[in-house]
């Protein structure tokens, strides 16, 4: 059950890389073929009439002859509702896009990567979908009761952990992870300095991703973040400490086979 978990999860992860990837190419073939639409509509690839946009009207020149009005019928057609203003927005794009020698090689070349990353979206589903249908087999099932940790976070960190019982305590865990401070000494006197960065990978993301979770979502890691910020602690300290935070948590939830209490970790101290 766990092996399968970690072979979907690193399945998972080495598509949306692939995926990322894919739309950075792609945002600079759009920028080939129909210059300032980034500028128009900032995210381009993560919205529904940005992709309509891309697939259909890569030629700024077609889009500018549709016109505002027959733009938004032409995207109510395939069931997408583009409010005015925006349709305003990237039609002017496609009036004021001026024509470039690379773009129709840029196009073709757009329509492959988009093909590809059509793909790689039904891949991403796919693994995310094999692991919403093991983590609740798994020891990991509770994480998904802490505000902030859906099914990829638990199950990522699921998959990075491996088998619960190997691990005697959750400092073990987190120095696996690489994120423990290298400690120093001199004249007797000891310092910490950055993050080791020995070990696992896997586990250092999956645990930094956990503490993103709990800063967005739980009241109680919310604040302790922001009493280190008005510490003048840094941001990279703060992600480390939130990534404690959630390493404590997640292996207490895992060891005892509970879920969250958030009155139980109301501080950092717990």
């Amino acid at each position: 059950m766990i092996g399968e978990l970690a072979a979907w999860s690193s399945h998972r992860t080495r598509r949306v890389a692939t995926r990322t990837a894919t739309k950075n190419q792609l945002l600079g073939q759009l920028d080939r073929c129909f210059p300032g639409l980034t500028l128009a509509l900032p995210d381009v690839l993560g919205t529904k009439v940005g992709r309509l946009v891309a697939e259909e009207f890569a030629d700024p020149h077609r889009l500018a002859a549709l016109g505002v009005t027959r733009f938004i019928r032409f995207a109510a057609h395939r069931w997408l509702r583009v409010r005015r203003p925006v349709a305003e927005r990237i039609v002017g794009a496609a009036h004021d896009a001026l024509p470039t020698p690379d773009a129709v090689v840029a196009r073709q070349v757009l329509a492959a990567d988009l093909a590809l990353l059509a793909d790689l979206d039904i891949q991403v589903d796919a693994a995310e979908t094999a692991m919403a249908d093991l983590l609740p087999a798994s020891p990991f099932a509770t994480l998904t009761s802490v505000p902030g940790w859906g099914m990829v976070r638990a199950g990522n960190y699921g998959a990075a952990v491996g088998d619960p019982h190997r691990w005697p305590g959750h400092r073990q865990l987190y120095r696996a992870s690489g994120l423990s401070p290298m400690q120093y000494e001199s004249a007797g006197k000891r310092r910490d300095g950055s993050i080791s960065r020995e070990g696992s990978v896997e586990l250092r993301r999956a645990l930094i991703d956990l503490g993103i979770g709990l800063w967005l979502s739980d009241p109680a890691a919310k604040a302790y973040g922001q009493a280190l910020r008005a510490r003048g602690k840094k941001g990279g300290v703060i992600a480390c400490a939130m990534a404690n935070r959630a390493n404590r948590i997640a292996y207490a939830l895992v060891r005892d086979h509970a879920d969250y209490d958030p009155t139980r970790w109301t501080t950092e101290e717990d």
